[in-house]
């Protein structure tokens, strides 16, 4: 079976995902959101711009064609364990809709795509982090640790509408070997200095959602 690109090995589903809205008061204001995902028996159906039964709440800055479905690394999962040891942890904690093993956003690069169940989705952006990721862990401060790490998880395109359970590999269908990788282009996102080379490698990249090139544009005021 193939591999996942730049991984010795296969990237396989151990959760999937979703949640309800759920009310919480930010700054003294009501807001909804969707973080709050839990772990589901069912499998998911990717849509092209949503999971089925999933909540996207802020549709500004969630869901959409270029993040369908965000996939985050159980590999890491024990590092923010022993971070934050008093949360009730379970998968689905940074609002992931799927848990994947083995996935490593250094070896994965913007424009690879896989067959995952009878879905076909292309790696399209990192997560950028907001304040709701700090509601979730009850402390803002994630925030920060979050973007000193170089794994965001990944948001995807999906280009075949599917279904997708749990033990589902990821089969590598092209990589974009000529690619970035996410880590690099999260890089790009939040830590100055940053390399001349590697901004415009990024921004060229024609497989990177346009609203991330935009909010890189506007950060280095391009």
């Amino acid at each position: 079976m193939p591999r996942a690109f730049g991984s010795s090995e296969i990237m396989r589903v151990i959760s999937t995902n979703i949640s309800a809205a759920k009310t919480i008061v930010w700054q003294g204001k009501e807001v909804q959101t969707g973080i709050f995902k839990e772990p589901v028996k069912q499998p998911l159906i990717l849509e092209k711009t949503d999971v089925l039964g999933d909540v996207v709440v802020d549709r500004k800055y969630h869901g959409g064609i270029d993040k369908a479905c965000y996939l985050f690394s159980a590999d890491h999962y024990p590092f923010w364990k022993e971070r934050y040891p008093d949360l009730n942890w379970n998968y689905g904690m940074f609002g992931e809709n799927l848990t994947v093993k083995n996935c490593d956003e250094t070896n994965v690069n913007i424009g690879d795509v896989y067959e995952v169940g009878t879905a076909t989705i292309q790696v399209s952006q990192p997560r950028q982090p907001c304040f709701k990721l700090g509601v979730r862990f009850n402390d803002q401060t994630v925030l920060k640790d979050f973007i000193n790490q170089p794994y965001p998880g990944i948001y995807v395109r999906v280009l075949k509408s599917g279904e997708v359970r749990v033990g589902d590999d990821f089969r590598l269908v092209s990589n974009n070997p000529q690619g970035i990788s996410v880590s690099e282009v999260f890089k790009v996102l939040y830590h100055k200095p940053y390399e001349k080379d590697l901004l415009d490698k990024v921004l060229a990249e024609e497989f990177l959602a346009e609203g991330c090139k935009s909010y890189i544009r506007k950060k280095y005021t391009l």
